[in-house]
């Protein structure tokens, strides 16, 4: 029997909702980041990192955010999860085009390994800190970052 593929759940507030596997995440535009970061546990990391950007993979999931002005695209978060608990969140501008433009990545391969088997990792190439770097992502919510009153929750 062959072992069941971690998948990327997309959740929030989007119109396709989805559930991603590596493989899925390929047929998206590769990109390539060579990084460096501190890791609290190994010290000095440096990896080469390839896969499609955060926000790629999010506007092909349809995010309801109006997206006619800029303000209110402020106020929505991405809460990405890993398989062993860790979670870290991203603001969306950070990885909006009109903002902060990084080229976040949901990797599929580190080094040319595939990640395959573990599941893909969450890049975040302008941190020094590796703290945002989420092995096995699971899952990625995107939501308000407070819900307006008379909103209710999802």
């Amino acid at each position: 029997m062959t072992p069941a593929r971690p998948t990327v759940r997309l959740h929030g507030h989007l119109d396709r909702p989805a559930e991603l596997t590596v493989d899925e995440l390929r047929t998206l535009p590769a990109h390539r980041v060579e990084v460096s970061f501190d890791c609290r546990t190994e010290g000095e990391q440096r990896h080469g990192y390839e896969g499609p950007a955060l926000w790629d993979v999010l506007r092909a999931a349809r995010p309801r955010i109006d997206f006619s002005g800029r303000k209110q695209r402020l106020r929505f978060l991405l809460s990405v999860g890993g398989a062993d608990g860790h979670r870290a969140v991203v603001s969306w501008a950070e990885i909006d085009p009109d903002f902060g433009g990084q080229e976040i990545l949901l990797a599929t391969s580190m080094d040319g390994a595939p990640l395959d088997a573990a599941g893909p990792q969450l890049v975040v190439p302008d941190d020094h800190c590796g703290a945002r770097y989420v092995s096995g992502v699971t899952d990625v919510w995107l939501g308000p970052a407070f819900r307006p009153l008379g909103e209710s929750a999802r």
